[in-house]
């Protein structure tokens, strides 16, 4: 859907050159050196209007932030969340941790470069739900081919959508590109509404109506995958000692009775 920004738009995006970005090629590499950092950089693709992306910011100060879309007039209504979102806490001026970067998904290659993204968000892409269209989506093997390059060795992906249909697709591109997938869930808000997750604008309309939220993680870097199997086995100990424990107890209790 294409939308119409008001007219001198353009110019208001220039006027930002610290939170707005309208050329990615010339940065691609250089991330850390527009954040003066070098803090972990998140990057939600396809952000919408920008509140994912601008409370995140506010809410992890040690995590630099990037929100990507193709359009001048969500870049200027997000421009205006991360405002939004700092004076909700009584701070002034635009998130320092915060950029948005304004182009085509489909250049991601020439935006980012090897290993220089720790995360990549992908909340509720457009589902191209026509199966001609099937290579449009976000987590088709040709992107997650790309995003598992410019992924660090802690990278991972999150994903959120409401659409079953680019969900079951999604897990089966995880898997035919051997991809770790982990937190998988058909209806994310079924017993209450996780206030631990930043909500989008689509979520929050979606769960007033009652609609299922899909999410996954996905683990894509050596080292978060080391941190996984370690994890995964030290919870599969745990377990087998618990077994073992009230196995133990109920012979007990047996012998007794």
């Amino acid at each position: 859907m294409r939308l119409r920004g008001r007219k001198g738009i353009r110019e208001e995006l220039e006027a930002l050159p610290r939170l707005v970005v309208l050329d990615a090629e010339k940065h691609k590499g250089k991330w850390k050196e527009f954040f003066g950092n070098d803090k972990p950089i998140h990057v939600e693709l396809g952000m919408g209007k920008g509140k994912f992306i601008s409370q995140h910011s506010v809410r992890n100060p040690d995590v630099n932030y990037i929100g990507v879309d193709m359009y001048d007039e969500l870049i200027r209504r997000a421009s205006e969340k991360a405002l939004l979102a700092r004076e909700e806490l009584g701070l002034e001026g635009y998130p320092p941790n915060l950029a948005l970067l304004r182009a085509n998904i489909e250049n991601i290659s020439d935006m980012f470069a090897p290993g220089e993204l720790e995360r990549i968000y992908l909340n509720f892409s457009d589902p191209w739900p026509k199966s001609k269209h099937a290579r449009r989506r976000l987590s088709h093997p040709r992107f997650l081919e790309q995003y598992a390059v410019i992924l660090n060795e802690y990278g991972e992906i999150h994903q959120k959508t409401d659409s079953r249909l680019l969900f079951e697709f999604s897990l089966n591109s995880y898997a035919e590109t051997e991809m770790q997938m982990r937190a998988i869930s058909l209806d994310l808000h079924r017993d209450e509404v996780r206030d631990d997750l930043v909500l989008t604008e689509y979520e929050s309309k979606f769960i007033q109506q009652g609609l299922p939220i899909h999410r996954c993680e996905v683990v894509v870097g050596a080292s978060a995958l080391a941190a996984y199997r370690d994890e995964k086995n030290a919870r599969r100990s745990r377990e087998a000692a618990k077994e073992r424990e009230d196995l133990e107890k109920a012979k007990l209790h047996g012998s007794q009775a």
